[in-house]
């Protein structure tokens, strides 16, 4: 069963933050937003696409309890914590966090002359009480070249950790090409597409910013009516 999400449907939040201004698209229930149809996807609890104007800091905050993934689709985006760690990503670049017992931490745009985005990806950990870990890498768009690339895995050999029962994939796929990908009973996929577009998902059209929910199915095949970038978050549904 595939349950396509339109961009129309997935709500757009805006805001000031520190030293400037915030535009999103949150697909789960989050903050101030709530949707009783949309409160989760198994093991995935948030999936945001924020982009943050020139120099705009979202100020330090607390979590506990949360593994972490951000993904940064344009600009470069850094990270801060409580214990003055940091990293910047650009586009492509993947972060891990464990948040576990409890952390604070900052998401900022570094550059102070162009807007930054990216995708923060929330899921439920596979223990409480871990200890904060944060962790790194980049990857280029030949590595996710028509072929789905695992960035965040617990399973996948050169893909970052997660504690949690979820990966997370990434898809270059250019016009005209197709790709597949093989779902493990009583698992899931959300399918968010990111940039560029229309592809069809088993035959079902998505269009940039508009998202597919997948259950109950073996097989997913994608095919770009033109270059598409594109996430898999495959988790556990129960």
């Amino acid at each position: 069963m595939i349950t396509l999400r339109s961009p129309d449907e997935i709500f757009k939040a805006q805001g000031e933050i520190e030293e400037g201004t915030f535009q999103g698209r949150w697909h789960f229930s989050f903050g101030d937003y709530r949707d009783r149809k949309h409160t989760r996807f198994g093991a995935l609890r948030v999936f945001n696409d924020d982009t943050l104007s020139p120099g705009a800091i979202w100020p330090l905050h607390p979590h506990r309890e949360i593994e972490v993934v951000t993904y940064c689709a344009g600009g470069e985006f850094r990270h801060a914590d409580e214990n003055g760690r940091g990293g910047v990503l650009k586009k492509g670049g993947v972060q891990h966090t464990t948040v576990g017992r409890g952390m604070w931490h900052s998401e900022i745009n570094n550059r102070s002359d162009a807007p930054m985005r990216f995708i923060q990806m929330w899921f439920y950990p596979s223990a409480e009480g871990l200890k904060p870990s944060v962790e790194q890498r980049h990857f280029e768009r030949k590595d996710r070249f028509n072929r789905l690339l695992p960035i965040v895995s617990p399973v996948h050999k050169g893909a970052l950790p997660i504690q949690s029962n979820a990966r997370v994939f990434a898809l270059f796929l250019e016009k005209g090409r197709a790709t597949d990908y093989r779902m493990e009973a009583g698992r899931g996929a959300y399918v968010y597409m990111l940039e560029g577009g229309p592809a069809r998902i088993n035959e079902r059209l998505v269009y940039e910013f508009g998202a597919a929910m997948i259950m109950d199915e073996t097989d997913i095949f994608f095919r770009a009516e033109k270059d598409a970038e594109m996430l898999l978050i495959d988790v556990a549904l129960s």
